[in-house]
């Protein structure tokens, strides 16, 4: 007998293979690769697939693990602190986008109950998709990353009242308010569950999974709690996706959240490529070929629409310009919620024949052009700042009392300029303060600024991408700037302003790819340091000397990486010579710790009447004599019964002297 699932499976990623390989060659995001494999293989396309509920199944666990993922990586303490961008601003971004299209919708001719139907349709955007893209750009730590991820979960929350609104505006009688207040109860109380487990339960579960060191056993508790909790969510009437970041919160607050997440990733990646596919099997080709026009005028429609309103709320929540550009452009698609509300919509006849087809390819083309404008909206973001607009807007409707007073910042001179105060910013203000070395930070999160500045640090809300705020903290008298922040295309620009400003500032980037020190060098950065290199250059400098070679050249070899830009390390066949210099051979000779015994032969002798080296061919690299230690001891030292002899030589060597070091029976 035939197994459908297992056959369609089969064919899903026989196909995505292929597609994938293709739209590598034309630099394609693999998302929309996943997209492409769906559209040929669903139903609309060659056929391929019969399982389709089977497959939508699968592609839900997909989803479910990807946020569990982000809350993993997240933290329940920074999900506290994001609580007023989750509810202003998300609230902000789905009411006014509700509001438009529920304008547009009844100007089009539609009925009251199908405009609002068609508001709660596009004020959605896509969790999956925006997340996955900010992952693979290193960008979820991101002010704009952030502030997405914010938006995204108030509106997994909003989508709950909107299906439970649904049948009454397809003429079904329901008591709403009770329903809705029932909810309320039944979410707050899950929600006090996870703050309960994260705190008291979970840490003592994991650790007594975690002591059995038991790699399958740790896998399948941490696949119990994603999946418990979302099952909880999903009684009490919340989405399963929603349960499972909340899970990974939950993990998070126990010191065994990162290997949980090493566990997971590889589940991930499969099953959600599953979920994007399953998103191109629902587009009708047919369909679009037959109204392109109409299609695409309400793609544009709400790409602009909701562009202009996530900006806008971004706005209100005093984030700067670009920062508000950017949200906007990452959340301008409609998402897979969207697809879950449509279903709902058809049984009550809210969406019917091509009005539900319609909308449908509205979504997906949103959704696979996600990729191509989230790589776009930086670009955008600085042309938009290149326009002359009120400062106040550009930089962010900050309050003055979040920044460093026009005193202390014309005071500044001969400082350092920190760019971002995430745990590499605080490490460099620490060490700047215990140095005195008068120094400010420009940081973008208004809640940070706040309590920092409370604190007493010398730090301002702003965006380092513009001049005005460089020059508010004295960026012409400034020695060093760090920019330490995780955004790629700001570091870049942020770099070139500032070597524009002070052609003499000495800058210092972070980031987080080899590809990225390049164009940075190129921009004025004076040193780029790249941490997926800066920890393999730390664990070749002690595997350096364990083979004994010397400090002196350990750090001339890593000197040289640095300068470079990390070529030894990229291309190791192309630059034998650096390697060749280097006195590895050392096969036969090992360091040995010898103790001295109390009636050893050797006891009350100096070195010179031994002749450790002359008789033996070994050397007397220290003596440990107690707490104390004696470095190169001359031929005048004694040693001592307890002494520890640190001696280098070959094994064979050593033995004779060890023998000499032990009590003598004889």
């Amino acid at each position: 007998m035939e197994v459908a699932l297992f056959k369609d499976v089969l064919v899903i990623f026989s196909l995505a293979i292929g597609v994938l390989l293709v739209c590598q060659r034309v630099n394609l995001p693999t998302v929309v690769g996943f997209l492409l494999t769906g559209i040929l293989a669903g139903p609309y396309g060659f056929g391929f697939i019969s399982a389709i509920e089977e497959v939508e199944i699968l592609a839900e666990i997909g989803v479910m693990l990807l946020l569990f993922t982000i809350g993993v990586e997240f933290s329940l303490k920074e999900f506290m602190r994001m609580k007023k961008s989750v509810v202003l601003g998300g609230s902000l971004q789905v009411i006014l986008t509700f509001l438009a299209s529920f304008a547009i919708a009844t100007r089009l001719g539609r009925s009251i109950n199908e405009a609002v139907f068609i508001g709660f349709f596009i004020s959605l955007s896509s969790t999956a998709i925006v997340l996955k893209i900010l992952q693979e750009k290193a960008e979820f730590d991101s002010p704009h990353g952030r502030m997405a991820l914010a938006v995204l979960i108030f509106q997994d929350i909003a989508v709950v009242p909107m299906i439970l609104l649904t049948p009454l505006l397809g003429g079904e009688g329901a008591d709403l308010g009770k329903s809705l207040g029932f909810l309320a109860l039944k979410g707050i109380g899950v929600f006090a569950l996870v703050a309960a487990s994260a705190r008291w339960i979970v840490p003592g579960l994991l650790y007594q999974i975690a002591r059995s060191r038991s790699r399958e056993l740790f896998l399948l508790s941490v696949l119990v709690m994603c999946f418990g909790v979302a099952w909880l969510t999903y009684l009490a009437g919340l989405s399963l996706s929603l349960g499972a970041f909340l899970a990974g919160l939950i993990i998070s607050e126990s010191e065994y959240g990162y290997h949980a997440l090493g566990n997971i990733v590889p589940f991930r990646d499969v099953f959600t490529s599953l979920f994007f596919v399953s998103i191109g099997m629902l587009l009708d080709l047919g369909f679009l070929i037959e109204q392109p026009d109409q299609v695409a005028l309400i793609v544009v429609a709400a790409l602009i629409v909701k562009t202009l309103i996530a900006t806008l709320a971004v706005l209100f929540l005093g984030f700067p310009l670009r920062t508000a550009i950017i949200v906007g452009l990452t959340l301008c698609q409609v998402g897979e919620f969207s697809f879950i509300l449509a279903k709902v919509g058809v049984d009550y006849g809210l969406l019917a024949g091509d009005t539900f087809q319609l909308f449908l390819a509205v979504a997906v083309i949103t959704m696979g052009a996600t990729p191509f404008i989230m790589a776009f909206a930086p670009r955008v973001a600085n042309a938009t700042l290149r326009v002359p607009l009120p400062s106040k807007l550009k930089t962010g409707f900050s309050s003055r009392s979040e920044s460093v007073s026009e005193h202390q910042a014309h005071e500044l001179a001969d400082h350092v300029i920190i760019v971002g105060y995430g745990l590499s910013g605080k490490n460099v203000a620490t060490t700047a303060k215990t140095a005195k070395i008068p120094y400010v930070i420009i940081e973008m999160n208004p809640e940070t600024v706040r309590k920092e500045k409370k604190a007493g640090e010398p730090i301002i809300y702003g965006d380092a991408t513009h001049e005005a705020v460089l020059e508010h903290v004295g960026i012409e008298a400034a020695r060093v700037m760090v920019v330490v922040i995780s955004d790629p295309t700001a570091t870049r620009r942020i770099t070139a302003v500032a070597r524009r400003l002070n052609p003499k500032i000495h800058i210092i980037a972070r980031t987080r790819f080899l590809n990225e020190t390049t164009p940075l060098h190129d921009l004025g950065a004076n040193e780029v340091i790249a941490e997926e290199y800066e920890t393999s250059l730390e664990i070749f400098a002690r595997v350096l000397a364990k083979y004994l070679v010397p400090k002196m050249e350990i750090d001339r070899l890593t000197a040289e990486t640095r300068k470079d830009g990390y070529q030894m390390l990229r291309k190791p066949a192309q630059e034998p010579a650096s390697l060749a210099d280097l006195k590895l051979n050392f096969p036969d000779m090992e360091i040995s710790s010898i103790p001295v015994h109390q009636k050893a032969p050797v006891a009350g002798k100096s070195l010179a009447e031994l002749q450790l080296r002359t008789k033996y061919g070994v050397t007397l690299l220290a003596i440990r004599r107690g707490a104390e230690i004696l470095n190169n001891p001359d031929g005048q030292t004694q040693i001592l019964g307890d002494d520890i002899l640190i001696l280098l030589g070959s094994p064979v060597d050593l033995v004779p002297v060890a023998g000499s070091c032990q009590k003598c029976d004889g």
